[in-house]
């Protein structure tokens, strides 16, 4: 009787975390109708944090843009290995916040924003861990005093902001950084929509 209870009981305290763990996740509808700011320059800020922080799969950069989206404060830091949860992933990004920047609570207004790029495998397709880190991006801006902005992927097939359905090929996963001090980054601009097609878009470093 004993251990068969302790059994159910262990179950049940397993089925209800991954429940609540479901929970703490972000549909693609969901953040799409979040009101998210779109950034003026996606790729500008894709092209400074790859070359800043030459991010690997697995690797988070979180960034604070000021209002004319120039880089204020940047962090990176490896994912850890554990199961996809917003509430650690918010932990996680709101201890690196706090690292690089002061918050904003006594604004009555955020004028600050903070975006995420998360350099992961796979496609660009939308993926539970995904809705994780969008959960866990608008908690931990809500807990510092920034407005939520932009959350990216980067995999072998380029960059995505996810929402949005802006992206490019380049940066990828794979590709070298950049040269900080050339605005063009050497390549044609380019910026994929939702159906694939090519449109401008520059590239400039980041501070």
């Amino acid at each position: 009787m004993t251990f068969g209870f302790a059994s159910s009981a262990a179950t049940s305290l397993t089925n209800a975390a991954s429940s609540a763990s479901r929970l703490r996740m972000l549909e693609p509808a969901e953040w799409a109708a979040a009101g998210i700011p779109l950034l003026r320059n996606p790729r500008e800020v894709v092209s400074g944090l790859h070359s800043r922080h030459r991010p690997t799969p697995a690797t988070a950069v979180v960034a604070v843009l000021d209002h004319e989206e120039r880089l204020t404060a940047s962090a990176s830091f490896a994912r850890r290995s554990a199961p996809v949860d917003g509430w650690e992933f918010r932990n996680a990004l709101l201890a690196h916040l706090r690292r690089v920047i002061p918050h904003d609570l006594r604004r009555r207004t955020p004028v600050r924003t903070a975006v995420l790029l998360y350099c992961r495998e796979g496609d660009e397709r939308w993926t539970e861990e995904d809705g994780a880190w969008m959960w866990g991006l608008r908690d931990a801006c809500t807990l510092h005093g920034l407005r939520c902005g932009a959350y990216i992927t980067l995999t072998r097939g380029g960059w995505q902001v996810l929402g949005e359905g802006r992206g490019g090929r380049r940066p990828s996963s794979t590709s070298p950084p950049g040269d900080l001090s050339d605005p063009s980054g050497g390549e044609p601009p380019e910026l994929r929509t939702a159906s694939g097609a090519p449109e401008a878009l520059r590239r400039t470093a980041a501070r």
